[in-house]
């Protein structure tokens, strides 16, 4: 996408969160495609609303930032950044993040059980399936996560909208307080590589703290040999009335 270009996007059913509205890491990741997803590349996105399902938005940049617009409502804006200082754990590997996935709590109780990314009701080769649960001796949430021929771009890796997707939610669940209704506020996201299909990959999310109703929490992705795909910090923003679905 050109500096000043505007052009016309929709966000498929598939990919919500809340069934009324898209799933925030995937819609970051749509802002970010505005400024070509380079490789180690930063872009921090704020969610202002909602992002609505099937229906024509306008994605435009102006040099280093972007927006996406329903008519004249701002539904995210994105900029951007230089990645802040984050010590980043190695990868727990594939045996750990299999238990700590027994962990989810997402089977008992979730508030979007229809999301994209990590809602249970959702199907191998329709959701993302991403159940991230406590890792035994650490203070971490780690999945394993192994992406379909559905998620690949025209060069055959995973498209960096489902790399930005698929590190949202567990930072969700790394706050530690299951059913709490919140939302993703803003997402700033780092991709340095790009998993293959069928590559079996290890999510990782922790807390980062909190301050009132917002919530930060970071996320990472590693491949199957333990190299860093990519990292990202999330701030979640605690809803005063719960969101329905």
């Amino acid at each position: 996408m050109s500096i000043n270009e505007i052009q016309a996007v929709q966000i498929p059913h598939r990919f919500r969160g809340p069934d009324q509205s898209a799933n925030g890491g995937y819609c970051s990741g749509l802002v970010a495609g505005a400024f070509g997803y380079l490789t180690d590349q930063t872009v921090a996105v704020t969610l202002k609303a909602p992002p609505p399902l099937d229906k024509e938005l306008q994605l435009q940049r102006s040099g280093g930032a972007a927006q996406l617009l329903d008519g004249t409502q701002l539904v995210a804006e994105g900029k951007l950044v230089s990645m802040p200082a984050l010590e980043l754990p190695c990868s727990c590997g594939a045996a750990a993040a299999e238990r700590a996935a027994a962990n989810f709590v997402g089977h008992q109780h979730h508030p979007y059980p229809g999301c994209f990314v990590c809602g249970p009701q959702r199907s191998v080769g329709d959701g993302l399936r991403v159940f991230a649960g406590t890792v035994e001796g650490e203070e971490s949430y780690a999945s394993p996560w192994r992406p379909d021929a559905s998620l690949a771009d025209e060069h055959g890796k995973v498209a960096p909208i489902m790399v930005w997707a698929a590190l949202d939610c567990p930072s969700y669940f790394a706050l530690g307080r299951p059913g709490l209704p919140a939302l993703l506020g803003r997402m700033t996201a780092q991709i340095q590589s790009l998993p293959a299909v069928d590559e079996d990959c290890v999510l990782m999310a922790w807390s980062t703290g909190s301050d009132g109703r917002k919530h930060g929490s970071a996320s990472a992705l590693y491949g199957n040999d333990g190299r860093l795909l990519a990292h990202a910090l999330t701030i979640w923003i605690e809803l005063k009335v719960p969101l329905a679905g």
